[in-house]
């Protein structure tokens, strides 16, 4: 066995559900990850790096390389977010993020992405089948995943609704696959997601109620004098 090996070994059976160590060791890093986003603490950048790196020595140990490419790219966009957060939590009093709502054509640059990345992931996981077992609902949720991060970098709302939206594709495709223990975790990042939403909406209210508080998000430079807002 590998020095990585372990991680694809069985922990314990749950629904009928071989889980291996891998599995829970990610899942539950990523739910740290997503409960210190919610709370717009820095440290969710590295804990999501960390997760990367566990679910890359299990792929890798189980020689899938589809499994390995992915979590690399995780891997580079949660680096360059904890980048953008380091810039931007000064902007704050408290040392924590400015969050914000994206603008009508941040919006529309994010959902175009997404879109052309899913059907170019989709199309690139179905030409090369040994990429993934499920190649649309992969590619939805791989890309879906990115550009929630990359909202998220960037101190949007919308990294809210991006989370949930991948959620409402992965939920019922971990439980009709029969991996029900996935599927459980599926719905606590649900749960957590939703209260996230909560309380970052509530966050923007309170910072257009601020004086002297602007609600950019992380690496935005201040509008340039006499410029319209």
């Amino acid at each position: 066995m590998s020095a990585l090996g372990w991680l694809n070994d069985q922990a314990f059976t749950a629904f009928g559900q071989h889980v291996i160590y891998s599995d829970i060791i990610g899942n539950s890093i990523g739910l740290a990850a997503l409960a210190l986003g919610w709370r717009r603490s820095i440290l969710t950048w590295p804990v999501q790096v960390l997760s990367g790196v566990v679910l890359v020595g299990a792929y890798y140990s189980a020689q899938l390389a589809g499994g390995v490419g992915k979590q690399l790219l995780v891997i580079a966009v949660a680096l360059w977010g904890w980048w953008q957060w380091q810039r931007g939590r000064r902007q704050t009093q408290d040392g924590t993020v400015a969050v914000r709502f994206a603008t009508g054509r941040e919006r529309a640059v994010l959902l175009a992405g997404t879109a052309l990345g899913t059907l170019a992931v989709g199309g690139l996981f179905t030409l090369v089948p040994s990429l993934s077992w499920s190649p649309w609902p992969d590619a939805y949720i791989f890309v879906g995943t990115l550009a929630a991060m990359t909202a998220q970098a960037r101190g949007l709302v919308e990294f809210w609704f991006a989370w949930l939206l991948v959620d409402i594709v992965g939920v019922p495709l971990a439980f009709s696959s029969g991996l029900a223990f996935s599927g459980l975790v599926y719905v606590v990042y649900l749960v957590l997601v939703l209260w996230g939403l909560r309380s970052w909406w509530l966050r923007t209210r309170r910072t257009e109620s601020t004086p002297g508080v602007t609600g950019r998000g992380p690496g935005q430079q201040p509008a340039a004098e006499g410029a319209l807002p």
